[in-house]
């Protein structure tokens, strides 16, 4: 299993738009898709309460190629996208980065 961490620097004030979209709109989509979601979590102590952190649970890099580019190409996603951004951009950056489990680690 390959773990993708993704976090989604908000612009100011901008994270209770963020937290609907995903829970009224992204979720389902992914769904869609096949994209396991393994937690997300906002910032209570950090450098910015201004970011959403999520992780997602892959097969492999090619499962998560072939996903992710049906997801981002998905013309329910970018109607919806274009929707919920009406009001002005939400993300201001997004960092992601990929992760393998250890041979001693209590997630595999």
């Amino acid at each position: 299993m390959i773990y993708e961490m993704r976090v989604y620097r908000c612009l100011p004030g901008r994270v209770p738009a963020l937290l609907k979209r995903f829970e009224t709109i992204t979720l389902k989509l992914w769904e869609k898709h096949g994209i396991k979601q393994a937690g997300f979590f906002t910032t209570l102590v950090g450098e910015s309460n201004q970011e959403l952190t999520y992780f997602l649970a892959w097969e492999s890099l090619a499962e998560r190629e072939k996903k992710w580019a049906a997801f981002q190409g998905d013309p329910d996603w970018i109607a919806a996208r274009a929707k919920t951004e009406a009001d002005g951009q939400i993300v201001g950056n997004i960092v992601n980065q990929m992760f393998a489990p250890t041979a001693f680690s209590s997630v595999k």
